[in-house]
């Protein structure tokens, strides 16, 4: 992924998904992807989103911090994983159909965790904390 094809993606399917669902009122975080720290990416998400955690403000590795990997990807894995995947079209179909199947609650408790997640790593001042909640 590079800058544009991360800058394309916010503008045209992600931010107004989110605004669809969320309205003015969510924070939003990205990990440390290259592409995710470009400059036109952290201008746009500073423009257009009303509360943006910029890269400098959170530890470089820190999946931890993320609600969708610390527990939407392992719920994902679960689901499409039951069974053998066949091929990519399969794939697909099944991520598509776990991930609309995931219940608001499962998505809730994820983001009620972050701020105690956010509280340990500020604990141990950035370094790995997985093994403290």
């Amino acid at each position: 992924m590079n800058g544009q094809y991360c800058r394309d993606l916010l503008s045209d399917q992600l931010l107004p998904a989110i605004r669809h669902t969320a309205g003015d009122v969510y924070t939003f975080q990205q990990d440390s992807a290259p592409a995710h720290g470009a400059r036109e990416i952290i201008g746009l998400l500073q423009r257009e989103t009303p509360e943006f955690i910029t890269p400098d403000l959170r530890p470089p590795n820190s999946p931890d911090l993320n609600p969708v990997d610390y527990r939407m990807w392992g719920v994902l894995q679960k689901r499409v994983h039951r069974k053998s995947v066949k091929n990519v079209d399969e794939l697909k179909r099944r991520l598509t159909e776990a991930w609309l199947g995931i219940q608001q609650s499962v998505t809730d408790q994820a983001i009620d965790q972050w701020r105690i997640r956010l509280n340990t790593c500020v604990k141990a001042k950035g370094k790995d904390f997985e093994h403290k909640l």
